[in-house]
């Protein structure tokens, strides 16, 4: 027994080292499709033989595995083989990005690549896979396009590589460490209502009249002759004394003002609004409206919560403000937990104690808004101006004012009437204690809360 032992440890020995040495540290052999097609049209032969069957057989299969064998020894290493990615670095959901592969051959003959990607299904690649013909000392490249249609990181690093041998029967199969890094940020679909916001806000600076009626500012800025189209109460009278003709006042939106913005990422953010959590028309609404405020010269920031305070943005107004914003935020998912507003509040206080607009972006549940967020809007009510801003979902709009066609069509109406009116007790509840709400479909929240914004900024109340 002892014998046998010793010399069944040896032929393991000797076959897991055959496995290392050959298979593995060679990469696995996978025959292809011409192999496939050899052994097919060798069979027909066989039978076309004079002599036995399974002799003729025999003899064929040993010849294709001899041949196979051989044809995999002489195949080029994956390791050998250069591979790089190439991704953008951001992109933003739903748009369209282009992922390019390099495949470089360091060897003295053309060789065949087969390659394979790691690329989750969310990223919705046109393709997983390329087949690339490499001449010796050449490099080759193959493109796909990527849509996401999930915000977050995500970090390829697996490459299986296969490179035929010579005759094109076995290939060796092996896999590649190659990093990558893609961030799949927000969908920021407001940005041509920014831009427009950002244009007449600028136009009501230098002293013309915006299409939405602002005025020019609460903060002086110069003097100039009076003509038809100003305002009696502009009119400077001390410098019309001296200048002995009428002088008024120009006076330019105040610079410099704190614009906060506290994105709730708790239970009642996951619900779904047309297709898409509710968190997702949030996030629009808070990139337009730190986009609009740093370019106007105010300073903007974020600070993202549920049960615990999940990111910080510090206020600022340089240009990539917006930027930091979108990468606080890109990685952010609604989790189903209860808010902390309390703890949020204090948050943010003890952290940016200056006078600031503060702009919560979460719903109207009235279960939430009593328990938790009433409690909680002393803290920051008296000293800041505060506005809540949520989005509301359409479909339960048009339940509410249709027509119902069955009994299930009068349940549908009656829980939508009673969700609009449950909606109506807490703004009413809100404002009477001084909050700004702002309660509007997406695609229109965006544009409504940077409107409610500019208002506040044009009329001084901070």
């Amino acid at each position: 027994m002892g014998h046998r032992t010793v010399c069944w440890t040896a032929c393991s020995r000797a076959f897991r080292f055959l496995v290392d040495r050959v298979v593995v540290r060679s990469a696995l052999p996978v025959p292809t499709r011409r192999l496939a097609a050899l052994t097919a049209a060798m069979a027909v032969v066989a039978v076309a033989l004079p002599f036995g069957l399974i002799a003729a057989l025999v003899v064929i299969n040993a010849g294709l595995i001899v041949v196979a064998l051989v044809d995999w020894l002489l195949a080029t290493e994956p390791r050998l083989v250069g591979v790089t990615r190439d991704m953008p670095g951001s992109i933003a959901l739903g748009g369209r990005g282009v992922v390019l592969w390099r495949v470089s051959n360091g060897s003295r003959r053309d060789i065949t690549v087969g390659l394979c990607d790691e690329l989750v299904p969310s990223l919705h690649p046109g393709n997983r896979r390329a087949v690339l013909e490499v001449p010796a000392g050449a490099t080759e490249a193959a493109v796909t396009t990527i849509s996401p249609s999930r915000r977050g990181r995500f970090e390829p690093s697996v490459m299986t590589l296969r490179v035929e041998g010579p005759l094109g029967l076995v290939a060796r199969q092996g896999s590649r460490e190659v990093p990558g890094l893609l961030r799949v940020n927000p969908r920021y679909r407001s940005r041509e209502e920014a831009e427009l916001r950002i244009n007449r806000a600028r136009m009501a600076e230098v002293g013309l009249r915006s299409t939405r009626g602002h005025g020019g500012g609460t903060e002086f800025d110069s003097l100039r002759d009076y003509t038809v189209d100003d305002e009696m109460r502009r009119i400077d009278w001390a410098a019309t004394a001296r200048a002995g003709r009428a002088i008024v006042r120009i006076y330019r939106a105040e610079r410099n003002q704190q614009v906060m913005c506290l994105l709730d990422c708790g239970r009642t953010m996951a619900a779904r609004i047309e297709n898409e959590p509710r968190i997702e028309h949030a996030m629009d609404a808070v990139m337009m409206l730190t986009h609009v405020a740093t370019r106007l010269g105010d300073r903007a920031g974020l600070v993202a919560f549920d049960a615990e305070v999940r990111a910080i943005v510090a206020p600022g107004h340089a240009a990539g403000r917006l930027q930091a914003v979108t990468e606080a935020m890109y990685t952010l998912e609604p989790r189903l937990v209860e808010s902390d507003y309390q703890g949020a509040f204090v948050a943010t206080l003890s952290r940016f104690r200056r006078r600031s607009m503060l702009v919560l972006f979460s719903d109207l549940a009235e279960q939430a808004v009593t328990e938790s967020l009433l409690p909680a809007l002393p803290l920051i009510a008296r000293d800041h101006v505060v506005v809540v801003a949520a989005v509301a979902d359409p479909a339960v709009h048009r339940w509410a004012t249709g027509v119902p066609l069955d009994a299930e069509g009068v349940y549908q109406k009656a829980a939508a009437i009673a969700a609009l009116e449950e909606r109506r007790r807490v703004t009413f509840r809100l404002r009477r204690l001084g909050v700004t709400v702002v309660d509007e479909a997406p695609g229109t929240l965006a544009p409504r809360l940077t409107d409610a914004y500019l208002k506040v900024k044009a009329t001084g109340r901070l």
